[in-house]
């Protein structure tokens, strides 16, 4: 079966790897689509996202959905052909936060296509893979498979909108709009925000921040820009760059909410910690998710503008050219891989 696999920084091959079987609990699926996301970049283009280093070889993704194709032993789920989104997080059960209903920051969980542990977890850009049975999530009415591939990045979203606390009639900043953050602003406007101000470099990056729901968007490098707002209520830093989260800082109200969603570069960070202080700011991270992804797939089906964030499809075996693609945000929102086509 076709496969993607990043060897090292800037080696990404197409390889044909064995079918896998699945095994007790697990089932087996073939994936159509798989979303190129930042870390899979990251990993093609430096080896590493963040604290997590290549180590051998690794199969990417983890924004995939595709059809039930079979079951192991002692695994049961949606029948065979039901088109499905998987749940890339298998948290330990175990732990005190598994116990605390916190899954998503399980210090023992895989998350599919991760070196954050040795073996690494292979991911989910191959034509098919097995996962825990318990881990897939039948698409509702009206969901096709393209726009479910937008699941796994928009249950990211909800969560780091939901860590910020009730939104509904505030004033809401997202910094960043990649498809997180452009998703962050869906998120925030389907939670009831009066205003989703959507900041960036790059303007087509801003137009598809408006086709997601943005209120406003502002050129980040332009602080005399009219569309700046007075003041918000939650700024969310979807870029994961320091000068974003210093636009959250300054620029929340006093007693406001930031939100660090985006992954910040491996090692510390400046920040302003005496406006944190002074202004006594609520500063919360916001790490993957664990319930949203089921809300996620609602949301896409009750909202199909959302499609309008796939800017491209291409082919698994031009899986390089995807990349390349995607890693290109003058151009390019969410691209998608397609392993059926």
């Amino acid at each position: 079966m076709l496969s993607c696999v990043i060897h090292g920084a800037g080696d990404l091959r197409v390889e044909e790897l064995p079918e896998p079987e699945p095994g007790s609990g697990q089932a087996l699926v073939a994936i159509r689509y798989g979303g190129v996301c930042g870390s899979d970049l990251h990993y093609h283009r430096h080896g590493g996202v963040g604290d997590f280093r290549l180590r051998e070889p690794l199969v990417p993704g983890h924004e995939v959905v595709g059809t039930v194709v079979g079951y192991g032993p002692d695994a049961t789920g949606p029948s065979a052909g039901t088109p499905v989104a998987v749940h890339p997080a298998t948290p330990c059960g175990r732990c005190p936060e598994c116990a605390a209903g916190r899954a998503n920051i399980c210090r023992d969980t895989r998350y599919l296509g991760s070196a954050a542990r040795m073996p690494h977890v292979q991911g989910g850009f191959a034509a098919r893979i097995v996962v825990p049975a318990d881990q897939l999530r039948p698409l509702p009415a009206g969901l096709d498979l393209k726009r479910a591939a937008l699941a796994e990045p928009l249950a990211v979203a909800l969560h780091a909108v939901r860590r910020a606390g009730p939104v509904a009639g505030r004033h809401v900043l997202v910094t960043g709009a990649g498809p997180i953050g452009c998703l962050v602003a869906a998120a925030a406007d389907e939670a009831g925000a009066a205003s989703v101000t959507v900041t960036d470099l790059l303007p087509r990056a801003l137009e598809f921040a408006r086709t997601a729901g943005a209120t406003a968007v502002v050129r980040a490098d332009d602080p005399a820009d009219p569309g700046w707002p007075e003041r918000v209520d939650v700024a969310i830093e979807a870029s994961g760059t320091a000068p974003g989260l210093a636009d959250c800082l300054t620029r929340v109200a006093r007693g406001g909410v930031v939100v660090q969603l985006g992954l910040l570069p491996p090692g510390t960070t400046p920040f302003a910690g005496n406006a944190l202080v002074t202004r006594e700011l609520d500063l919360r991270g916001a790490f993957r998710f664990a319930p949203e992804l089921d809300e996620a797939l609602r949301l896409l089906a009750a909202r199909p503008a959302l499609e309008g964030l796939i800017s491209a499809v291409r082919p698994v075996r031009d899986a390089a050219a995807a990349f390349a693609l995607a890693a290109d945000r003058s151009t390019s929102c969410k691209v998608l891989l397609d392993f059926g086509a």
